[in-house]
C-alpha cells in the first residue's frame, strides 16, 4: 500500500503520535502501558508486529491506531477482517512506510532485524527512540552517516543508554576525557562458580534476577553479551571513544549507569528497575513522564555494590568488545553470529558455555571490511550466519 501516511497525524491536537514496531514485545507492550498512562500527550498511531496477531488485535482493540500493520502475510489474513472496523491493515513490506505516519517512532523490533525500521526512521525525518541495539551495532558508522543528513535523532530507550543520556544532559562534557561507565546486572549467572557454568543451560540462563525481557535478551544478559553491545551502541550514540567506556557489574540493578567527568565528578541515573522510565523519557523528550516509573521512594533501606566482570567465566564480553574496537563490519558480523547461536541454544541444543566457543570460532573466520552501504551491511550479516550455522553443525556432530 502506498499513500500520504502523514494524514492524521494528532501532534497538532496536543498529543504525540507514536509508531510502535515491535508493539507485542516486552518494550513493545511496556511502551503501550506508559501511552496508556499519559493518553493526554501520547496516542499509538501505528501498531506493528510480525506475527503475534492474537496479542497485536488485542492492543489494536484497546488502542484504536490508524494503521496495524502485520509483517508476515499469512499471519495478517487471520485478523484482516477484525481490525477493518476501526483501523487500517497494513501488511508485508510496506509497513516499514509507517513510520510517515507519526512523529516518533519506537524501534522495539529484537535483533538485526529492526535495522530497517531505524533506517526508515532516519530517511523520514522521524524522532527514533531507540531499543533495537543491533541498528547501531551492525550498521553504526552508516547509521551515523545517515542521521548527518537527517532531520532525526535518536533517543535511546535501553536502561544504560537511556541514563547516560540523562547524565549528560544540559552538561558541558569532552568526549575525550569523560568516561561512561555502563552498569550490568550480573544475569543470573554472577554468583555462580565455574562448575556450574560447566552444566548451566537454558533453564538457568532464563533465571534472570532483576529484569524480566525477551528470551533473547535475557540469555545475552546471562553471557555478558548484552553488554558488549552495549558498549559498541554507546561508541555509536555518543561518539565516544571505545576506550572511554567501561563495564561495571552492579547486582541491585538501582544504578543504570554512570558518567565521570574530567574533574573527577561522577553523576549516576538512579531509579528501581523498570524499562517504563527509559522509554517515557524517550516518547515524552524534552518532557518527562507524570507517573513515578521506578521511584526509589526515598529514605531507603538499600546496599550497592560494584564489582570488576569476571572475563575468564564470561570471555564473550571480551570478543563483543573486540570487535566494536575492531569496527567495520566487524561488530555486525559478531552480532550476526551470536543471533545465530542464541537462537539454537533458545532450541536447547546445547549448553551455555557452548555459546561464547562458538562466538569465538565464528569471529576467527570473519575478514577484515568496511561495509560501504546498508545493502553491504546486509550481505555481511547473511554471510556470518550462514559460516556460524556451518560452526554450529560441526560442534553437534563431534
Amino acid at each position: 500500500m502506498g499513500g500520504d501516511f502523514s494524514q492524521g497525524v494528532e501532534a497538532k491536537m496536543g498529543r504525540k503520535a507514536v509508531a510502535v514496531f515491535g508493539s507485542t514485545g516486552s518494550i513493545g507492550t511496556q511502551a503501550l502501558e506508559v501511552i496508556r498512562q499519559e493518553k493526554d500527550r501520547l496516542k499509538a498511531e501505528v501498531l506493528v508486529a510480525y506475527s503475534s496477531v492474537e496479542a497485536l488485535l488485542a492492543q489494536a482493540k484497546e488502542f484504536r491506531p490508524r494503521y496495524v500493520g502485520v509483517l508476515n502475510e499469512e499471519a495478517a489474513a487471520k485478523i484482516a477482517r477484525e481490525v477493518a472496523d476501526y483501523s487500517e491493515l497494513v501488511v508485508g513490506g510496506e509497513v516499514f512506510s509507517l513510520v510517515d505516519a507519526a512523529d516518533i517512532v519506537l524501534n522495539a523490533v529484537v535483533g538485526f532485524a529492526g535495522l530497517e525500521v531505524t533506517v526508515r526512521a532516519i530517511e523520514a525525518d522521524k524522532p527514533l527512540a531507540l531499543a533495537n541495539k543491533e541498528s547501531l551495532i551492525a550498521a553504526g558508522e552508516l547509521v551515523n552517516e545517515k542521521l548527518a543528513e537527517s532531520k532525526s535523532h535518536i533517543l535511546p530507550v535501553d536502561s544504560e543508554h537511556s541514563a547516560i543520556f540523562q547524565c549528560l544532559e544540559g552538561r558541558d562534557w569532552d568526549r575525550e576525557s569523560t568516561m561512561l561507565i555502563l552498569t550490568a546486572s550480573g544475569g543470573p549467572f554472577f554468583r555462580s562458580k565455574k562448575a556450574e557454568l560447566d552444566v548451566a543451560g537454558l533453564k538457568e540462563a532464563l533465571a534472570h534476577p532483576t529484569w524480566s525481557m525477551g528470551p533473547k535478551i535475557t540469555v545475552d544478559s546471562s553471557t555478558l553479551v548484552n553488554k558488549g553491545l552495549e558498549v559498541i551502541e554507546a561508541h555509536f550514540l555518543f561518539a565516544v571513544p571505545m576506550d572511554r567506556i567501561k563495564v561495571v557489574i552492579h547486582p541491585q540493578s538501582i544504578v543504570h549507569s554512570m558518567v565521570e567527568f574530567k574533574d573527577g565528578s561522577t553523576i549516576a541515573q538512579i531509579s528501581r528497575p523498570d524499562m517504563r522510565l527509559a522509554i517515557s523519557r524517550a516518547l515524552l523528550f524534552p518532557e518527562r513522564a507524570s507517573s513515578p516509573f521506578g521511584s526509589m521512594n526515598w529514605p531507603t533501606d538499600q546496599t550497592l555494590e560494584f564489582f570488576q566482570p569476571d572475563t575468564e567465566n564470561f570471555p564473550a564480553l571480551d570478543i563483543a568488545i573486540e570487535a566494536g574496537k575492531a569496527e567495520g563490519g566487524a561488530p555486525c558480523w559478531f552480532n550476526a553470529a551470536n543471533e545465530v547461536a542464541v537462537a539454537h541454544f533458545l532450541q536447547g541444543e546445547f549448553q551455555w558455555r557452548t555459546i561464547a566457543d562458538i562466538l569465538s570460532l565464528s569471529m576467527e573466520h570473519y575478514g577484515s571490511s568496511k561495509p560501504s552501504s546498508i545493502e553491504e551491511i546486509y550481505d555481511l550479516d547473511r554471510e556470518s550466519r550462514r559460516v556460524t550455522e556451518w560452526l554450529i553443525q560441526k560442534i553437534q556432530q563431534r
